[in-house]
């Protein structure tokens, strides 16, 4: 099992921009699948951004635009840039692996490994 570790979250006033980060507790040598999702209360967690094998991002319609995800496979770091954010994107963030090359980059809950999740709040 990889282990994933967020951080970066915390309390920001709508407009602003924070970047979530995921460690990753191995280096992943072959191709694999990352993603960011989120979990606002009473609600389901929904995909937010993803980024397959061959580096192609996938986002949320809700926050296309506004959301980059990247990784830096060097130094096992998976980001979001978060701009522009709302009220609406207060959640608590969670960052998701699939380590094979067969993954597809979904926004689907089908990863294999989790985070704990960051926690992200903004004010309006």
């Amino acid at each position: 099992q990889v282990r994933l570790v967020e951080s970066g979250g915390g309390s920001v006033q709508a407009g602003g921009s924070l970047r979530l980060s995921c460690a990753r507790s191995v280096y992943i040598a072959g191709r694999h699948c990352m993603a960011w999702f989120r979990r606002a209360p009473g609600m389901d967690r929904e995909g937010v951004a993803a980024i397959d094998a061959n580096g192609i991002t996938l986002y949320a319609d809700s926050v296309k635009g506004r959301f980059t995800i990247s990784r830096d496979n060097t130094r096992n770091i998976l980001y979001l840039q978060m701009e522009s954010l709302k009220p609406e994107d207060t959640a608590m963030y969670y960052c998701a692996g699939e380590w094979h090359s067969g993954c597809s980059g979904s926004l689907r809950d089908e990863y294999k490994d989790w985070g704990q999740g960051t926690q992200v709040t903004v004010s309006s």
